[in-house]
């Protein structure tokens, strides 16, 4: 039986969405480690040129971009993708499906060893409660936002195309959080200074997130175990191509800090840190679910610009339980989260209170 010897790698990347919350921590841990790292962008980026890193200009559901993109890369951090809960269809379809197809392809021709995805949780959306949830659960294919049922598509192929020579994994980071993040933890703290910022549902539903740095470990890690060596008994390398896969290979992969929170206390404890009052008002999620149908209703037969304040997809995701088993992931990807909650709550509190 072959024994796998982890290789570190040293092979150009490329890391899409490289100027965003996740993928410019990863950059700035690739470069640490003194890795070459491409990014692509839609507009010039001189700061990033400054720093050595190589940028590619234009859009990722173009053939000529990404051909340009993995140009000599060794591995593909496709963490580009659109998100949020609302918008035409179109839209996200081409920017998290076409985008990471055309994607696929030119790293394919290029000779790229390694494809990692980012994906999200969402893909597994159901409209029920995920306590303890695995890797087992369906992709989801009748959801009321455009973006998990875009990000399945997305996963799916990428894991589709998982083979010898072209390995593929995808990760499934849960509500990334942390200094610098501008999407959770700006809109709770913009919707509760307005007043409009409701517990919904019982007020005891239990989710998992995940801090910056975490997350970032786990892409790395994911690159590790797909660069893993395979030796035979006799002790001389073998190819992938005559040997099994590595565990990670073609398999997808949640993602947390590994410590359910009740969602509403861990709101709490960060508005009361940072000196807002806590949450008291409630609201049912019978009631904010048809709240959320009337909204979208409205936003998409007027139509009326930016996100509606409530969907049902919005009152699903505050009501109910979303927390993941990691085994798998600590098994294939060596994961292990080294910033806690509480480590991670009061740091982001005390920078925050200073300005940071």
């Amino acid at each position: 039986m072959a024994n796998p010897q982890p290789e570190p790698p040293t092979t150009p990347v490329l890391v899409t969405g490289g100027t965003g919350f996740l993928g410019s921590h990863l950059v700035d841990q690739l470069l640490a480690a003194g890795r070459n790292v491409t990014v692509v962008s839609r507009q010039p980026r001189p700061a990033l040129t400054a720093r050595g890193i190589r940028v590619v200009t234009g859009a990722l559901h173009d053939p000529t971009t990404c051909a340009a993109a993995v140009e000599g890369v060794g591995t593909v951090f496709h963490v580009a993708a659109r998100v949020g809960v609302w918008g035409r269809y179109d839209d996200f379809y081409r920017d998290n499906v076409t985008a990471t197809e055309t994607l696929l392809a030119a790293a394919q021709t290029a000779g790229v060893q390694r494809f990692i995805h980012t994906s999200t949780p969402s893909v597994v959306y159901n409209g029920r409660d995920l306590a303890d949830a695995d890797e087992s659960l369906p992709l989801t294919t009748d959801c009321p936002s455009p973006y998990p049922l875009t990000k399945a598509i997305a996963e799916k192929a990428v894991l589709a195309v998982n083979r010898p020579g072209f390995l593929t994994t995808a990760l499934r980071p849960h509500l990334i959080w942390g200094p610098g993040d501008p999407h959770l933890v700006p809109r709770i703290l913009a919707r509760a200074r307005a007043g409009r910022l409701r517990i919904v549902g019982t007020g005891q539903n239990r989710v998992d997130m995940v801090h910056i740095t975490n997350a970032t470990a786990a892409h790395l890690a994911a690159e590790t175990a797909l660069s893993t060596c395979h030796v035979l008994r006799d002790g001389s390398a073998d190819t992938l191509a005559h040997k099994e896969l590595p565990a990670a290979a073609g398999r997808a992969y949640f993602i947390t800090n590994d410590e359910p929170v009740n969602l509403w206390d861990w709101i709490n404890e960060l508005l009361t840190g940072l000196g807002e009052p806590p949450l008291t008002k409630r609201i049912s999620l019978a009631a904010a679910s048809r709240i959320g149908a009337v909204c979208e209703t409205l936003w998409r037969l007027l139509p009326l610009k930016g996100e509606p304040p409530m969907t049902r997809f919005i009152a699903a995701e505050l009501a109910k339980d979303h927390w993941f088993n990691l085994t798998a992931a600590k098994r294939d990807l060596g994961y292990e989260p080294t910033i806690t909650m509480a480590e991670g709550t009061q740091e982001l509190i005390r920078r925050m209170k200073n300005g940071e």
